[in-house]
């Protein structure tokens, strides 16, 4: 099938002009002004910006967490995902504790197969690397899956210690394998979680209010310290406050290879959230929690100079009705995560482009390009571009919608609550277009479950 992409404005992370696309099959084929040429389909984009699609590099999908699951599996996450303007996302599969790496990447692959909407990678998290294991990143990287999530939260489960982290971001470094760093101190934190519940501290805002800063900011210090001695690259995940943005920018300051991401949560809701009473705000229950209010606009300023690189979701939905719930009576017991994987890209271009922070150009780099270039799937993704896959998004940058649970243009999460309810947007993905195929015209899905396929990714880049 081919597609003829008329009269559009074509805005890519580094140019901006008006041109037709042609599509052949999954790829774009030619680029130029007022292309005469036959097609199966012609769109008209007049008046409509052209973008690459979406790319999210930070999912969760159908993972095990505190008893349950999360609420969006591979088939309902990516067609909200696809609904949103996105169309590739990064999935973090799981090593177990005690187990290979490559049976947690067989795990993953089950769940993902036959049901993605859209292109879909993995990275691995890694909580078990011991010498005898080392090995397997190899075979990963042959898999396809080139780069691997450490944590310094959640001591017991996904915890890592110093010394295993060094190892496995020494051997990263040797392969040329990028670590996402899940960057809280998780020791110190539980001790402050044990002082609150022996004080009967147990609403949904201790969550918030037992994971100072601070602590992450010591986290990512530590990370960078010890990726600099690794000689590994490092990508923070979900950065949230001030405090931890002043160590990436000062590691990258000194040149290193320090990259960060982070999500529109903590750009645009606050631990004002959480409230005083009740158990509403168990939905915004995740880590890092929500923060100050103050720290949204360093967090913007950090996007704008390039000290932040990416905007992910950390999608991870929890259904209040019967998962939330599970911590009705202590925080400790509230699933960790929130929805958000349908309204990223609407909110960035709202907050950022509409609202005068941030470029196009610099709106579609942190949607989609900086992500292609950093784990390795670029120009094949991320680009509009002869010879790149055609993954694109006609997107009305007039439109406007109030996000709701209630509003069927704004979500299509298997969730029932939107963590942005009552927001204003401008800015809007219509028609989407995933390896050459309409998935998604004038914003009702037309494509399948399985459209999707496993991207085997590159090695770490850079951003080059």
């Amino acid at each position: 099938m081919s597609i003829l992409i008329k009269n559009g404005r074509v805005i890519t992370a580094a140019d901006d002009y008006l041109a037709d696309v042609f599509i052949d099959g999954e790829q774009i084929t030619l680029i130029g002004e007022g292309l005469e040429i036959e097609a199966d389909t012609v769109i008209d984009a007049r008046d409509k910006y052209v973008i690459p699609g979406g790319i999210d590099p930070h999912t969760h999908f159908d993972m095990p967490f505190g008893g349950t699951v999360s609420a969006d599996d591979f088939e309902t996450g990516t067609r909200a995902a696809a609904h949103g303007g996105t169309t590739t996302i990064i999935d973090f599969a799981i090593q177990t504790k005690g187990h290979s790496a490559l049976e947690g990447l067989d795990t993953w692959h089950a769940k993902a197969e036959g049901k993605a909407a859209i292109d879909y990678g993995f990275h691995m998290i890694i909580t078990d690397m011991e010498d005898n294991r080392l090995s397997e990143l190899d075979t990963l990287i042959d898999r396809g899956v080139t780069s691997y999530k450490l944590f310094t939260a959640y001591p017991g489960v996904l915890y890592m210690d110093d010394g295993m982290i060094f190892q496995t971001m020494r051997k990263a470094g040797e392969i040329g394998a990028l670590i996402c760093m899940h960057a809280e101190n998780g020791i110190v934190i539980d001790e402050i979680v044990r002082l609150a519940l022996a004080e009967g501290k147990t609403a949904p805002k201790w969550h918030a209010l037992t994971r100072p800063t601070l602590m992450e900011a010591e986290a990512v210090h530590r990370a960078v310290a010890i990726a600099e001695v690794a000689d590994s690259p490092l990508y923070i995940v979900h950065l949230s406050s001030s405090d931890a943005l002043e160590q990436v920018t000062a590691a990258r300051d000194r040149g290193l290879l320090v990259f960060a991401e982070t999500c529109p949560q903590y750009l645009f809701l606050d631990l004002s959230y959480y409230g005083e009473e009740g158990f509403e705000g168990a939905k915004y229950v995740m880590s890092p929690p929500l923060r100050e209010k103050w720290n949204q606009a360093e967090l913007w300023s950090g996007l704008q100079t390039g000290d932040i690189q990416a905007v992910s979701t950390d999608h991870c939905p929890f259904r209040m009705a019967d998962q939330k719930v599970l911590g009705k009576d202590v925080f400790t017991k509230i699933p960790n995560g929130a929805p958000g994987v349908e309204n990223r890209m609407s909110l960035i271009f709202s907050a950022g482009v509409v609202e005068g922070r941030i470029s196009p150009n610099r709106f579609v780099e942190i949607t989609s390009t900086a992500a292609a270039k950093l784990f390795g799937l670029f120009p094949r993704k991320g680009t509009i571009a002869v010879g790149s896959d055609a993954d694109i998004v006609i997107f009305d940058p007039d439109r406007k919608e109030t996000i709701s649970v209630n509003n069927p243009y704004t979500h299509h999460m298997n969730v029932d609550y939107n963590a942005y309810e009552g927001f204003e947007v401008q800015g809007f993905s219509e028609t989407v277009i995933s390896r050459g195929k309409v998935i998604v015209r004038d914003c009702e899905y037309v494509g399948k479950k399985g459209d999707g396929q496993f991207l085997k990714r590159g090695l770490f880049g850079g951003l080059e």
